[in-house]
């Protein structure tokens, strides 16, 4: 990080700047330039408030020269990092697909779903148990119940389960889950990302509906900054001018984060679009791009679904994504599974 000094500082707000720069723990050294003087900062500025540093008489402007996030830095980290889920890597050579039902609506609904997408060639199953919904009339989930159902999905078809927790005192009942999930609107719940540092579980973390990728990065961050190496991150689509599809997907943010981070990149092209009908070519597009996994949501009767039934994939029709998405994983050398 470096520190722009205004022309003609005066002393006193110098060296009180330079007192509050080196009390954080970080070495100051000065340059003097022809029309400024610079302060250049070595050590870990990733705790540095950089708008206190700008508020100071002294300063006029605060430039990084190295991204905040350290943990998930690929500069930190060379090395991909892969993600044992039960025996479904997530990462390096592989591509899991992550398959199920947008919600756990009942025991008959959750297993038939689990073993239709299993058979189509599913590797992981998801299906929501606690649904953040915009309004509060909408199905919230079975809680408890629906985690006991994924449970027993699980049971019968040998599926990892993928599921999103809302809050911090729901931890308990995600012990036997296999990939905890932290959705969009919880991306910045920093409380609920420090606790979940604390677990062993794989995290999957969404990006916020208007977040960006280093915000993104950020949260990741406080997860790996609790000791929780196991984050996965996913793309999800965000909220822009367009009024025809539910959200953007973002497909350049899959090879950007490759560059900057070490941590597996997955992909859910049903709620970035909303639409079932663009699944597939979002779903081959995000291979192509380099993602290591997707998540695609598959119901039953997706016209009886109790949320978000238009996104979502009949089994047949899954069927013949997995069918086209196939192929796209060996072209791109990978594997699936």
């Amino acid at each position: 990080m470096i520190i722009i000094l205004k022309e003609n500082a005066n002393k006193n707000d110098y060296d009180s700047l330079i007192g509050m720069l080196t009390d954080r723990g970080v070495k100051v050294s000065g340059i003097n330039g022809v029309n400024h003087n610079i302060l250049g900062l070595v050590g870990d500025t990733s705790k540095l408030d950089i708008d206190l540093i700008n508020a100071q008489p002294v300063v006029e402007r605060v430039q990084r020269v190295q991204e905040p996030y350290k943990a998930c830095n690929r500069q930190f980290h060379p090395e991909d990092t892969v993600i044992d889920v039960s025996g479904r890597i997530i990462g390096g050579n592989h591509v899991q697909i992550i398959a199920g039902p947008c919600s756990v609506e009942s025991e008959e609904q959750i297993i038939s779903t689990a073993e239709a997408v299993k058979k189509a060639g599913a590797t992981m199953l998801r299906g929501g148990a606690f649904k953040p919904r915009t309004s509060p009339y909408s199905f919230q989930g079975l809680h408890e119940e629906g985690i006991r159902l994924l449970l027993a999905a699980r049971k019968a078809t040998g599926l990892p389960i993928v599921t999103e927790i809302m809050s911090a005192e729901h931890l308990d009942l995600f012990a036997d889950i296999d990939v905890i999930q932290v959705g969009a609107r919880n991306m910045q719940n920093f409380e609920l990302l420090k606790q979940l540092g604390r677990s062993d579980k794989p995290i999957l973390l969404k990006r916020g509906l208007a977040n960006t990728m280093e915000e993104l990065l950020m949260s990741a961050e406080y997860i790996m900054a609790g000791g929780n190496s196991n984050v996965i991150l996913c793309e999800r689509g965000i909220r822009t001018f367009e009024t025809y599809t539910r959200n953007t997907l973002d497909i350049s943010a899959v090879p950007l984060l490759k560059q900057r981070t070490h941590l597996p990149v997955v992909v859910d092209p049903s709620h970035a679009t909303g639409i079932a009908s663009l699944v597939e070519p979002m779903s081959l597009a995000a291979i192509a791009a380099g993602a290591d996994a997707l998540e695609i949501e598959v119901h039953c009767n997706p016209s009886k679904a109790l949320s978000d039934g238009a996104q979502q994939l009949k089994p047949e029709k899954f069927e013949e994504v997995m069918k086209k998405i196939k192929p796209m994983i060996e072209f791109c050398g990978k594997e699936l599974g």
